[in-house]
């Protein structure tokens, strides 16, 4: 009787802990020791993307590396999608005394950097964003106003209605404009085709809601920027960064010539140098 006990017990640990791990709004690898560095990817990526800057940064640093939910091989979860994993990321960094890390941030990652260093006292090294904008929407749409943005729109419809070859003809369009570098245009299009629907099309929705082109004034700790220049040039994205940073006190910006969004592909030696200084 003791021993059905037991194993009944054994099943009920087992079952919340899956039940929990559901729950999670990311899953986390770590790598390496030293002084601690978390890393968000951009969206629909898994945290592989930075599997040649962890190579390096593990050796020297304690190396937080984030899948949100949705993503890969982790679980979706229910809507509002940012600002669950927003809230969950603050959990982990206060249970795993992470206050004090640097974030490394590309595209989504990089504005959720942001968002957390707007925090009433944030204390975090400082933050790397890496080509990431504090308002996606503001980028994408003229007269850009977030209020107007909601998730039951006709674009959302088709997006969820599309069938898999559609959508795939899509990926295969967009991920040839984020990265010079052929050989990794497949891998920006098997995320997107893995991640879940309703993740795909509600946190993006999520994202060009968020709007922090004036809540990074309350910024205090010292940001770092590493924007792409293509497709777009040089002039072009400068403009765009100088007027969305505007706000922002104590910053430094460089440009990667001759790359596109995913700066880890295109500039992987210029992206692993800049990082390095910056963690020195």
């Amino acid at each position: 009787m003791k021993t059905v006990k037991n194993i009944i017990l054994f099943t009920l640990f087992i079952w919340s802990i899956t039940l929990n791990a559901q729950s999670e709004a990311f899953e986390v690898e770590v790598k390496g020791q030293g002084d601690p560095i978390v890393l968000f990817p951009g969206f629909t990526c898994t945290g592989a993307v930075w599997e040649d800057l962890v190579a390096n940064l593990s050796k020297t640093n304690e190396c937080h590396i984030f899948t949100f939910a949705g993503f890969g091989d982790v679980p979706p979860i229910d809507t509002p999608w940012l600002s669950k994993i927003k809230s969950s990321i603050s959990k982990y960094i206060s249970d795993h005394k992470l206050e004090e890390a640097t974030i490394i941030g590309h595209s989504l990652g990089g504005t959720l950097g942001l968002w957390l260093a707007a925090d009433e006292n944030a204390r975090y090294n400082k933050v790397i964003v890496v080509d990431a904008l504090p308002s996606t929407g503001a980028l994408m749409m003229p007269n850009f106003n977030s209020e107007t943005i909601v998730y039951d729109n006709p674009y959302n419809e088709r997006l969820l209605q599309m069938d898999a070859k559609s959508f795939e003809l899509m990926a295969t369009q967009m991920a040839s404009a984020m990265s010079l570098n052929k050989d990794k245009q497949a891998l920006i299009k098997d995320w997107m085709l893995k991640a879940d629907r309703k993740t795909y099309v509600y946190g993006y929705t999520d994202l060009l809601k968020l709007d922090l082109r004036e809540t990074i004034a309350k910024i205090t700790i010292p940001i770092t920027i590493l924007a792409a220049t293509q497709p777009y040039g040089e002039d072009v994205v400068k403009t765009t960064y100088e007027t969305q940073y505007k706000n922002l006190k104590n910053y430094t910006i460089e440009y990667a010539k001759d790359s596109a969004h995913f700066i880890m592909f295109d500039q992987p030696e210029w992206l692993l140098t800049r990082v390095k200084e910056e963690l020195q």
